[in-house]
């Protein structure tokens, strides 16, 4: 029989090999300008998700965008969340004019803008677009 002490072991073991590896999906983050700045700084590959926990359309955004930064693709990518609701001037910063609004920078370029957007092609070249 396994005793609990096994069992922690095996499982203080596992964590410290798994924490050892590169991250395979995407770093997801609350948006703050802090952080949105200096990843933008460092050139990453970043998408900006503007959304609204009311919004139907962000709702069905939300579990395609997990799927696609889940892979090894997306590895890279880091994705801030921004609450339309209770983050106005953030939205303002980001010239959003509405929630479920994808982002896409390289560093400190916009290269892609999608509003609406429920399509998992369409929106996976956007976040393509930031690689």
């Amino acid at each position: 029989m396994i005793s609990y002490r096994s069992l922690l072991l095996v499982g203080i073991i596992a964590g410290a090999i798994l924490g050892s590896f590169p991250s395979l999906a995407a770093e997801w983050r609350p948006f703050s300008t802090k952080a949105f700045t200096e990843a933008q700084k460092e050139g990453k590959s970043i998408l900006v998700d503007i959304s609204a926990p009311r919004c139907p359309t962000c709702r069905a955004q939300k579990p395609i965008l997990e799927e696609l930064t889940a892979g090894p693709l997306f590895k890279d990518l880091v994705v801030f969340d921004v609450d339309f609701d209770s983050q106005k001037g953030d939205v303002r910063a980001l010239k959003a004019q509405s929630q479920s609004t994808l982002i896409a920078f390289k560093g400190q370029t916009e290269v892609g803008r999608s509003v609406g957007d429920t399509n998992q092609d369409s929106i996976a070249a956007l976040l393509k677009s930031s690689l």
